[in-house]
């Protein structure tokens, strides 16, 4: 099956960034056998030429995603990644309002883990971007419903973590069904014409693996209140949602 050609963020001679679409697995797994979109195979087939991954995106998340060009690429990139030289920022849509800014140091246990199986470690600072206000109440108990948009920068690189804290936090993603409210998930796909998790992996900053200088890429995703960029258009969702009117930015952010 033909497939619209990935959104490439940044390329030189030794890695690319493109833009992962909701709902393309990074690469072929037999978890997903019903599945035909795959990020490693496409880039392959767009670039003609192999490509390694360097990390990982749920299938439900979108955004920017590194593929080295290279072996010797993948390896510097890869060691980048192990020793935390790599900075990873995500925006989420999540329920309530959420303040300026949270710190959660909350351990986790890996998802598929027995309930005595050790904990580990696991950070991730939250700033609350905007809010809004819908004038329709998901609860009977209120005359309308909030949302909050957050960004989350994690420190540690525990599965699922991001979902897992805000969770933690009383304000799950909407859309995950995973670690999310179920019945809330449904109105909002309801109301915003699209069921899915509104995660977006927003920029990386990681160690050029030529040279070693900071390389920063973003997604081009803006909220309300920052400054105005063109989005890809594979990022349509997310330019509607944040374009939908009564969006407030939270002071500070």
């Amino acid at each position: 099956m033909a497939h619209p050609p990935l959104h490439i963020l940044w390329r030189d001679e030794d890695l690319v960034a493109v833009y992962k679409p909701a709902g393309w697995l990074v690469h072929r797994t037999g978890l997903d056998a019903g599945e035909t979109r795959f990020v490693m195979q496409a880039l392959r087939d767009q670039l003609g030429r192999h490509v390694y991954p360097v990390h990982r995106l749920d299938k439900g998340t979108c955004g920017v995603l590194l593929m080295a060009l290279h072996p010797e690429a993948a390896r510097a990139l890869g060691q980048a990644f192990e020793r935390h030289a790599v900075r990873k920022r995500y925006l989420a849509l999540v329920r309530g309002g959420v303040p300026g800014a949270v710190d959660v140091v909350h351990a986790l246990r890996p998802d598929d883990a027995p309930p005595d199986a050790p904990v580990q470690p696991a950070h991730t600072r939250f700033c609350g971007l905007a809010r809004l206000d819908w004038p329709e109440a998901a609860d009977p108990r209120f005359s309308s419903t909030r949302l909050s948009l957050v960004e989350a920068w994690p420190t540690t690189g525990r599965r699922h973590q991001v979902r897992r804290h805000l969770k933690h936090l009383a304000h799950p993603i909407i859309g995950d069904a995973t670690h999310g409210k179920g019945p809330l998930n449904r109105w909002w796909a309801e109301r915003l014409g699209l069921q899915r998790l509104w995660l977006h992996a927003w920029q990386i900053t990681v160690p050029h693996p030529a040279t070693g200088a900071p390389l920063v890429i973003d997604s081009g995703v803006r909220w309300p209140g920052s400054e105005a960029r063109a989005e890809p258009s594979s990022a349509q969702d997310w330019q509607r949602l944040l374009g939908l009117p009564g969006w407030q930015p939270i002071n500070g952010a």
